[in-house]
């Protein structure tokens, strides 16, 4: 599939606005609605594109957890595919030759790491080693914002789909909200008469309870998609070791990195957890040789190519 200009401004919009209407988005990039739809409608059947409804875990005070789980080669795929169902993980990725496997875990606060986080691991001799560092701060990615290659709208298209600051407090999610975040997590663009249908509320409660959760920010959308077929072919997990005193500007500037797409401080034997995404090897050798590397405070890099995404943000079935 070949990606083109308009299919790159719809993808971008979608980041900004998940639930934006087709007709809102085509306004802003004069287009029809009727030609957005079918945009999104083959990006989604031919690239994989998905937008997702998630909880974030920043606004709801959730913890969020870095794990790296070393497996035998033939079970890394098992072990990451059961790591993939549960509706807490994001990012499930099989990175190493196919024997590591790294994702991210957001739990409540006052939820029992122990039992969350060694007790519900898949209990298998084939999973040989497991570490797990906790997030303390985010630079960007998810809930923090979009990455800085969303560059296909100018300023003032942004503007006009960017939706308005809730300011209300956040909305406590509660067990009652299951069914809803099932559905959005797996598509967070259905109607509010979609999710009465998934969730048997009226649609009345519906439509208040999304429009309060997503004003709130206790809610946002993401967009999952394919890197490749947008001309990114080097995924890559970084592991940073920094001096402590330069954990702030390091990760700072990694969030002005237009290829990071994730950063992070974390606790363990490393301090700081990015992504980086480049068109290819040699374009990310470049990169860390050239814009990391120099970095003041970075003492130590450890890299690894994801072979595979088996979960990016939504719910998988």
């Amino acid at each position: 599939m070949e990606i083109d200009t308009l299919d790159r401004q719809v993808t971008h919009a979608l980041r900004i606005n998940g639930r934006a209407g087709y007709r809102e988005i085509g306004a802003v990039l004069g287009v029809s609605d009727q030609t957005v739809a079918r945009r999104y409608r083959r990006l989604r059947e031919e690239a994989g594109l998905r937008v997702v409804g998630l909880p974030n875990h920043i606004e709801l005070g959730y913890e969020s957890w870095a794990l790296r789980l070393r497996a035998a080669p033939d079970a890394a795929m098992q072990i990451a595919g059961a790591l993939a169902r549960r509706p807490d993980t994001a990012w499930v990725n099989i990175t190493s030759g196919g024997t590591e496997i790294a994702c991210s875990v957001q739990i409540p606060a006052a939820a029992d790491r122990e039992s969350l986080l060694l007790q519900k691991l898949p209990r298998t001799p084939r999973l040989v080693a497991v570490s797990a560092h906790c997030v303390i701060h985010n630079y960007v990615g998810g809930a923090v914002g979009p990455d800085l290659r969303d560059d296909a709208l100018t300023a003032e298209q942004i503007a006009a789909l960017t939706p308005a600051a809730g300011g209300r407090p956040a909305a406590r999610l509660t067990d009652a909200d299951a069914p809803l975040i099932d559905a959005l997590s797996w598509d967070g663009r259905l109607s509010f008469t979609e999710l009465a249908g998934q969730t048997g509320w009226p649609e009345s409660t519906v439509r208040r309870r999304v429009q309060e959760l997503f004003d709130s920010g206790s809610l946002y959308t993401d967009v999952e998609m394919e890197p490749e077929l947008y001309g990114f072919r080097a995924v890559v997990i970084l592991w940073l070791s920094v001096a402590p005193s330069r954990v702030a500007q390091v990760g700072a500037a990694l969030g002005e990195h237009e290829e990071i797409v994730f950063a992070a401080a974390t606790t363990g034997p490393t301090n700081l957890q990015a992504t980086a995404i480049c068109e290819d090897m040699p374009s990310f050798y470049r990169y860390l040789t050239e814009r990391i590397g120099p970095l003041e405070g970075v003492e130590r890099i450890e890299s690894a190519p994801v072979l595979k995404h088996v979960k990016q943000l939504g719910a998988v079935r």
